[in-house]
């Protein structure tokens, strides 16, 4: 991974003029040879020629500038290998958990963070997953030394919607039976949501309520205080959950929605913003084409769905960018691929006021690069996340450089 101007051991704050740059807005379009100053951990300036006051300057001539990436789904923070069940911290038990909070779970330290975050991935959503409702997920910045200050500002409680398709392969279940599981499981999601309607009713108008915080978290969905993010993914289970939400005056946001593209003009209509990906994946039945994943996300868009992509990994989440390569070159293009990985996911999450593009007065989580981020041959040089410098190095290019050139020993 390449430097600019010397090594940063940890990540530090300053006020930093970046010069000569090729600015990549994502909202403002892109703007050739300006600069960018960084005051207070903001976007202080946009321009040509911006004097410098005390600021650490960094010449960016032959190099772009883009927003920091946001992932939209993923279990960094909350998983350190996947293989490993002592490392994970993503479930609870019991299926119904949605006042469990990924945030508490974030682990500042964990090696994958540094891994994710030198590839121009700046922040990411963190999600818990199992049963009908495992959790409150948590958008985070991937730099701070707690949760609290890792936090990105928006949190939504994840629901699986019951699936009346078989899982997989070795999934050997009737359609029949498959149908009588998805009809108890929603059955018991709608008597949830009773319960917590009731609880809300309670709660506004005063009454005594005794210690609940399962129907605490979910009438905080009612009221709208808090989105609900609804895991589906075949398209049949796309129908029938869209009919459901039709039913709830609630903000609703659908994720995974692997066959989506094969519902793509209801979800449209429905007006449901999607969460999609991973995009480098195989389709979800074997017998769609084997490349189905990739035109996935430009049949969304191109029907009128606002997509954001998503890894849905914890030791992959670098390979973001590379999932927006894919989805450009499948037929979403590179300027609406590179918005559903910065101000798409900023909207949906409702904090486009300070990330997700270069503007005046946003958040300093940025990335400078001498090439296109969706490329492999692309170096990135630096990484900013609310001003703060960030060290371009973690676990994998220390063990690169170590054994780069091997002395033998006696």
């Amino acid at each position: 991974m390449a430097q600019i101007e010397g090594e940063v051991i940890k990540p530090y704050k300053a006020n930093f003029l970046l010069t000569n740059a090729k600015i990549y807005t994502v909202t403002k379009g892109i703007l050739e040879d300006h600069d960018l100053l960084i005051e207070d951990g903001l976007i202080k300036a946009i321009g040509k020629n911006i004097p410098q006051q005390n600021h650490t300057v960094i010449d960016c001539t032959g190099k772009s500038l883009y927003p920091g990436f946001i992932d939209s789904g993923t279990s960094l923070g909350i998983v350190e290998v996947n293989s490993l069940k002592e490392t994970q911290d993503y479930m609870e038990l019991g299926k119904v958990t949605p006042q469990m909070q990924a945030l508490t779970a974030v682990n500042p330290n964990g090696v994958a963070i540094p891994v994710t975050r030198v590839s121009g991935v700046t922040a990411v959503l963190t999600q818990p997953r199992g049963g009908h409702f495992p959790g409150t997920a948590a958008l985070i910045n991937l730099n701070g030394y707690t949760p609290a200050q890792m936090f990105g500002g928006f949190k939504g409680v994840i629901m699986n919607y019951p699936s009346a398709v078989r899982s997989g392969s070795n999934d050997t279940r009737s359609l029949e039976d498959l149908q009588k599981t998805a009809t108890k499981n929603l059955d018991e999601i709608n008597e949830l949501w009773e319960k917590a309607a009731t609880y809300l009713a309670i709660k506004t108008k005063g009454g005594e309520l005794e210690y609940y915080p399962e129907m605490e978290q979910l009438s905080k969905v009612l009221n709208k205080e808090l989105p609900l993010l609804i895991e589906v993914n075949a398209a049949k289970d796309i129908v029938s959950a869209l009919e459901w939400i039709k039913e709830k005056d609630v903000n609703v946001v659908l994720t995974g929605v692997a066959e989506g593209w094969k519902v793509a003009d209801k979800i449209a209509a429905a007006g449901v913003p999607v969460i999609t990906g991973p995009v480098l994946t195989l389709p979800s039945r074997d017998s769609d084409h084997y490349a189905a994943s990739s035109p996935h996300p430009a049949l969304l868009q191109k029907a009128g769905v606002k997509v954001a992509l998503r890894t849905m990994e914890a030791e992959n989440v670098r390979n973001l960018p590379f999932n927006a390569g894919f989805a450009a070159a499948y037929g979403m293009g590179i300027t609406e691929a590179l918005k559903a990985i910065t101000i798409i996911p900023a909207e949906i999450f409702g904090v486009d006021d300070s990330l997700g593009s270069l503007e005046e007065g946003k958040k300093a989580s940025l990335f400078i690069s001498d090439g296109d981020p969706f490329e492999p041959k692309t170096q990135i040089h630096q990484v900013f996340i609310d001003g703060y410098r960030i060290p371009m190095t973690n676990r994998h290019i220390r063990l690169y450089q170590e054994f780069l050139e091997r002395e033998m020993q006696p």
